[in-house]
């Protein structure tokens, strides 16, 4: 048997290791004893609030004397609000009880009737037992819906643990939102009317709001969403007062970095709209969350060290009395020397165990016991699973203000499931319950189910008319209506104003230098000023707005800060200076890619969530963003969120001497697997125009749930305008991902011809076009080959619409050749594609070229040096594409092999091929 008094020893050394204050003797315990009584004396005749204040004067005081104190950031193991300040609970318990049992029911009845069936489909059972009641007593007393048509910013926004969503399913079954037929299907979805496992608003568009399956991701957007809302205020823009941001969260989750990352900027900002509910039970899939410590204490100081106003609910009233009675602090004592491994195999065990082995441990404690039988003791709840106690935490949560408060509800992991699995090791995987265990769970809960209903695992909903259900339904109607529920489209979509008006200089460029970045950004410059699309736009940067040109957007709109200004900052006497605002339109989130995509998925969601679309460009460098937050940009593409994601300094060779993790080579192989990512790089400024100006009036005109991603380059060329030939054909190559790049006085026709004519076909993509222009130039001039150059602006756009043409066939439906076949159908020659990006992404398309084909790319690791030495380390620069046209022809019998062998050494010297580029 363990030796608790042992493991407490070890326990207080390790926090005398970490900080914690080691008790000193006293010198003077008279003089101790005075200080005591006289601030017990201010608590008894002047109040608790009076006490704080002359506590935190001295404090001060101290501090200035140089006098630090030595406390650190835990209170006492016990609830933050005492019994006597708990408020009265409003609601009805005995029907709330009943409706608790029933939700807890059908929760898991669901889950035990998809595996009795199909083993495989799995399900949690236990996280959603511990979690019930913090999540009922705001459903029934907190959560504010926004009723359709209701008024203006009621809502409020949840952030639902995952792994408990089917009790918010079987809270939607009993309001009539959800049919039995829905929960027979649970994590069944392709077959009739199914339920996803977590909350999937693309699964659910017209449930879910926000996907919290992935750990970490829910809180990170939780103290962003509450940001944003403050921002839509500050600029006018939404009426957010009074709506709150509630997140539930595992107690394990925390462990994430997401999870905690942002902690700072939500009390920063005094974002007193937000409040965590973190689920303490204590155990994560394998074991305890804290086997050797308490998760509480750990939290409750890294809450409070951030900023955050805590609240700890951690016993329930069954313990009000013995606390009553402990005049000693007996308990508190053994609470400080009981670590969470051992308060979890307490959860797991009976009234006579916990008699024996926790108020076993000295007489005191004994004493304290001695009138409980050992169903008392087995009865004596955690303060996640008293209603009464939650409630007072919430409303304290509500009324507080200047900070985010979080909430530390200790709850069993399992609770109810009794020795199937409370409080057991394995209780995350417990999937399936025997009959005898199932009666045990109704027996608990006192559900009117018959032995019968029990061996069928039946579903249990009250009569409509009992009591019960109207005042369930009585008490959502008091809140606004029902959550959760998600709004499809927004009420009112936005107008887009012409190109013309925001990019005319894009298509009019006449040779003019300037990179792509800079190009963007302009037109991203102009569209701020149009009267009704300018207000939603949201430009978002991650510390990087100076080196992206965007200094002037300083003036033009202000950074967003919600105490505007308070000092006089160094560069005031320049036209850029940094100017911040509260009403400022810039999202500058320092250097946190995780906050600022979290702040884009705020504001690309808008439209569901507030109806108020909103148009968030968030400009990045773009090895800074799959490859780092791929699991956050899948979360937006779940969300359905719309807006544009600027890849800025793309590719592997052009930005110079920033060298290997500054170098992107995947980016667009990663969004090529994200379905409603529309992913382009394109290489000149009127290709930008056209993308953005299709991309807005997909997203906030036409309201279609995608967003886009474009790479843009540091890189300054000459930038031609706009073919002149067919625009609608021109239009349609662009945005569907290839098109023919003539000579700037052809029209489109003209272009498709030289095409067909050439000997070979030349594709490239961003940064690589020009090296494939100037390729097309070298087979010319030396070697005397016509050559034909395309315009790649996306290998994604055009293997989707190969794959869905491969698609239509099958079925036997009439369907064009795909888009790339088409294109190259009528030319001859092999075809040759080069990108700045890993040899993956042109070699999306290889089912569809129709002829020879042959991939260049960045494939490797990244170097540091000039652009030109990059392309030819990689070998992506013209030289090397010529070489592969010709070793192309050659291969077609086009050419004689002395012809490649001519341009090896012309162009390469007798230098050896030499190891691939990964391997150097």
């Amino acid at each position: 048997m363990t030796d608790l008094s042992s493991g407490s020893e070890q326990l207080r050394s390790l926090n005398a290791q970490g900080g914690e204050r080691v008790e000193r003797a006293d010198a003077d315990p008279q003089e101790t004893a005075e200080w005591l009584e006289a601030l017990d004396a201010v608590v008894a005749h002047v109040g608790r609030e009076r006490a704080q204040f002359l506590f935190d004067k001295l404090a001060e005081h101290a501090l200035s004397l140089g006098v630090e104190s030595a406390r650190i950031n835990v209170t006492p193991y016990r609830n933050t609000i005492p019994f006597e300040q708990q408020p009265r609970y409003p609601g009805n318990l005995e029907f709330e009880e009943r409706l608790a049992a029933a939700l807890r029911w059908n929760a898991l009845a669901m889950v035990v009737r998809a595996n009795q069936a199909y083993g495989e489909l799995g399900g949690h059972i236990a996280s959603y037992a511990s979690a019930a009641d913090l999540f009922e007593v705001g459903f029934n007393h907190f959560f504010r819906a926004a009723a359709p048509g209701g008024e203006e910013g009621t809502g409020d926004l949840v952030y639902f643990q995952p792994h408990s969503s089917p009790g918010v399913y079987a809270r939607a079954y009993l309001e009539g939102f959800l049919s039995e037929q829905h929960l027979q299907h649970y994590r069944r979805e392709i077959a009739g009317p199914g339920l996803c496992s977590y909350p999937h608003p693309w699964l659910m568009p017209d449930f879910w709001q926000f996907p919290t399956g992935s750990m970490g991701i829910g809180p990170i957007n939780a103290i962003y969403q509450a940001r944003f809302m403050r921002y839509l205020a500050n600029r006018g823009l939404a009426q957010t007062d009074g709506r709150k941001v509630w997140g539930f969260f595992g107690d394990g989750e925390m462990d994430e970095p997401e999870s905690t990352g942002a902690l700072s900027l939500a009390a920063r900002e005094g974002l007193d709209n937000l409040v965590f509910v973190i689920n303490c039970n204590l155990q994560r899939l394998d074991g305890p969350v804290r086997s050797n410590g308490r998760i509480i204490d750990e939290l409750e100081a890294h809450f409070i060290g951030a900023g955050w106003n805590v609240i700890k609910v951690i016993w329930g009233s069954d313990w009000d009395p013995l606390f009553s009675r402990d005049r000693t602090g007996a308990l508190l004592r053994a609470f400080a020397q009981t670590v969470d491994g051992q308060f979890q195999t307490f959860s797991a065990n009976d009234g006579a165990y916990n008699r024996e082995r926790f108020f076993g441990q000295n007489p005191e404690l004994a004493a304290l016991a001695a009138q409980l039988s050992d169903d008392d003791i087995d009865r004596l709840r955690r303060g996640g699973h008293d209603v009464r106690k939650l409630h007072a935490a919430y409303a304290k949560a509500l009324a507080h203000r200047g900070q985010p408060t979080v909430i530390l509800a200790k709850t069993m992991k399992g609770f109810g499931m009794g020795a199937a699995g409370q409080g057991r090791m394995t209780t995350h995987q417990q999937k399936k319950l025997g009959f005898d265990d199932l009666k045990a769970f109704r027996d608990r809960f006192r559900l009117p189910l018959t032995d019968e209903d029990v061996e069928q695992v039946k579903f249990y909903k009250p009569a409509d008319d009992s009591p019960e259900m109207q005042y369930l339904h009585a008490r959502r109607a008091a809140l606004g209506g029902y959550l959760p529920r998600r709004r499809r489209v927004a009420s009112k979509g936005l107008i887009v104003p012409p190109m013309s008006s925001w990019g005319q200089f894009a298509l009019d460029s006449n040779g003019r230098e300037m990179s792509t970045t800079m190009a963007l950004v302009r037109m991203l410059t102009a569209l701020l000023k149009d009267n009704e699309v300018g207000p939603r736009v949201v430009p978002i940067v991650a510390d990087e707005a100076r080196t992206f040109g965007m200094a002037n957007m300083f003036r033009q709109v202000g950074i967003y800060s919600p105490l505007g200004q308070l000092y006089e900052p160094e560069d005031l006497g320049s036209m850029l200076y940094y100017r911040e605002d509260i009403r400022g339109q810039i999202l500058e989130e320092g250097i946190s890619e995780a906050g600022a995509v979290s702040s884009w998925i705020a504001a690309a969601t808008s439209y569901s969530v507030h109806d108020l679309p909103m148009l968030p460009f968030y400009i990045y460098y773009s090895m800074f963003g799959f490859q780092r937050i791929g699991d956050l940009i899948w979360a937006a593409a779940d969300q359905r969120a719309r807006g544009f994601l600027i890849g800025a300094t793309s590719g592997k060779t052009t930005l110079g001497g920033e060298g290997l993790q500054h170098q992107d080579g995947t980016s667009h192989l990663a969004a090529s697997t994200i379905p409603n990512c529309r992913a382009y790089d394109p290489a000149f400024a009127y290709e930008v125009a056209t993308i953005v100006d299709e991309g807005m009036r997909e997203m906030v005109e036409q309201q279609r749930d995608v967003f886009y991603y474009v790479t843009v380059m540091n890189e300054n060329y000459a930038q031609p305008s706009v073919p002149s030939g067919d625009p609608q054909a021109l239009r349609e190559g662009i945005l569907k991902g290839i098109y023919p790049l003539g000579a700037q006085v052809q029209t489109q026709t003209q272009a498709v011809q030289s095409a067909q004519a050439a000997q070979v076909q030349l594709l490239g993509a961003g940064a690589i076009l020009g090296e494939v222009i100037a390729a097309q130039r070298v087979l010319k001039d030396d070697w005397q080959i016509e050559a034909a150059v395309w315009s790649v602006t996306s290998f994604t756009e055009l293997q989707r619409d190969g794959m869905e043409s491969e698609r239509l066939a099958r079925h036997g439906e009439t369907t064009q050749a795909p888009y790339v076949t088409q294109a190259l159908g009528a030319s001859q020659g092999p075809v040759i594609a080069a990108t700045d990006y890993v040899r993956a992404v042109p070699e999306l398309i290889r089912a569809y070229v129709p002829r020879r084909y042959v991939t260049l790319g960045t494939d490797g690791f990244g170097r540091s040096d000039t652009r030109q030495a990059l392309r030819e380390f990689f070998e992506v620069d013209r030289t090397a594409i010529v070489i592969a046209a010709l070793k192309a022809l050659v291969d077609e019998g086009a050419l004689e092999a002395g012809v490649l062998a001519e341009a090896r050494r012309k162009y390469r010297g007798d230098a050896p091929a030499g190891a691939a580029s990964w391997q150097r």
